[in-house]
């Protein structure tokens, strides 16, 4: 009923432009003063739709007595409706006594396949609407039959059998729309439910992650803490046999709770729980940031780090912490993906009215066409079991996700054999002086 009103409502000015144009020809060829006054019937009967559509959309589908009531207003103003149609153009027919009714059946053919295709919505009205105009088009055909009383070879009889059959397939066309409309309805069911069946799925997902993460990260941090002990030489001298064990345990440990720690973070951005504390940052400090911060690794992987700030004004809005995280991820992956004795260049510029925040390796590269597996979950683009590097598999997800609700952009040019350069977009801040009243604005992820 609901759904009904509020298609009436929608289709308004086109059923009125139809209506008026059909009054306007109708009142040069006929008697204008009938035409209009059939026409001003029916406008009557559009502004009834128009309070009905108002108390529909109040109605909460809950109480069945305005229910009814709302359905016998709308059987009415229906019956109203297309009898003031119906006297529109049984007085045409009347009126026009030379070169046939096609005027007249055009204008009523017009308005059943109008009421076919957008009344589907309550069958028994669409059933009035049709009965009534099914009986203007047997009252047409017999308005010729019985002026003429002609002899069963005439062409008026033609007319006469042609109306019955049209009458046939708006029934039969009529039929078709209100099972195309059942069909969907059906559809649409089914996709709510399997919405919030996943909705739900994702829900008990969500939940099952968290907790398990929480209770893997607690004894997973004394296991390090104690292999740290160990590896340090705390409690005292271990034999040579044992460093390489526990090395490799100190090292799948770290690995394990890395991954707890992206899982926990994935998480959060998927459930909506992390808060964005948004202020003006310099993209020079956060890039040089970031590079102090892993020198260390680079040293270790024998690898060389570059930057070449930006000579202007590059301010963005930004949390610190979540951008420190997405350089972490970019200049980790580029570390751990080039080659001993290489370079990476981290780059800070201004392009347009954007900053850009750029890291380039000389690596293995990426193949074409592989951006989902980059910014897809728990996958690589080395997914083998002999591949050089480890991770889970979350990183360039989550940063990602990251960018997105800062409103940035993150993408990558690579070729294989050659390297690839990994990029962040942010929208630039024309006067970092003018920031002082947004510093502080916390964002939460909706």
């Amino acid at each position: 009923m609901k759904d009904y009103l509020t298609l009436a409502n929608e289709l308004i000015w086109q059923r009125q432009t139809s209506f008026f144009t059909a009054a306007f020809l109708a009142a040069f060829y006929f008697d204008p003063v009938s035409i209009f006054a059939c026409y001003g019937i029916v406008v009557l009967t559009e502004i009834l739709d128009q309070i009905l559509g108002a108390r529909a959309k109040a109605w909460d589908g809950k109480d069945p007595v305005l229910g009814r009531k709302l359905l016998t207003a709308i059987a009415i103003n229906t019956a109203v409706s297309a009898l003031a149609i119906s006297v529109f153009i049984a007085n045409i027919a009347v009126q026009q006594t030379t070169g046939g009714q096609f005027t007249s059946l055009f204008f009523l053919f017009s308005a059943s396949l109008f009421a076919a295709m957008h009344n589907s919505q309550m069958i028994s009205i669409l059933i009035l609407r049709l009965s009534i105009y099914g009986i203007t088009f047997l009252f047409i055909a017999f308005l010729e039959v019985v002026r003429y009383a002609p002899p069963i070879t005439s062409p008026i009889w033609l007319q006469f059998f042609t109306i019955v059959f049209v009458l046939f397939f708006i029934g039969d066309i009529s039929a078709k729309f209100y099972r195309g409309y059942q069909e969907r309805l059906k559809q649409m069911k089914l996709m709510e439910e399997e919405h919030n069946r996943t909705k739900a799925a994702l829900e008990v997902k969500s939940q099952f992650l968290s907790t398990v993460s929480h209770e893997l990260r607690t004894p997973l941090t004394s296991i390090i803490g104690s292999l740290e002990l160990v590896n340090n030489g705390v409690l005292g001298d271990i034999p040579q046999n044992f460093k390489p064990v526990i090395e490799i345990a100190t090292k799948n440990s770290r690995r394990l709770a890395n991954l707890i720690d992206d899982l926990l973070d994935l998480q959060k951005i998927e459930a909506g729980e992390i808060r964005f504390n948004l202020q003006p940052i310099c993209a020079n400090d956060l890039a040089r940031e970031a590079v102090d911060s892993i020198s260390g690794y680079a040293s270790m992987l024998g690898i060389s780090l570059e930057m070449q700030s930006c000579k202007d004004e590059c301010y963005i809005m930004g949390d610190q912490k979540r951008l420190i995280q997405v350089m972490n991820n970019l200049l980790s992956n580029a570390l751990k993906f080039s080659k001993e004795n290489g370079a990476v260049k981290v780059r800070v510029e201004n392009v347009a009215s954007r900053v850009r925040i750029s890291v380039e390796d000389k690596g293995t590269g990426i193949p074409e066409n592989a951006e989902e597996r980059v910014f897809g979950k728990f996958s690589q683009i080395d997914s083998s079991d002999v591949r050089k590097v480890g991770g889970t598999g979350l990183g360039l997800n989550i940063t990602k996700q990251i960018v997105e609700h800062h409103d940035a952009r993150i993408g990558y040019v690579s070729a294989l054999g050659v390297g690839s350069t990994f990029y962040v977009e942010f929208d630039r801040l024309e006067d970092a002086d003018d920031t002082d009243g947004i510093s502080g604005n916390v964002s939460e992820v909706a």
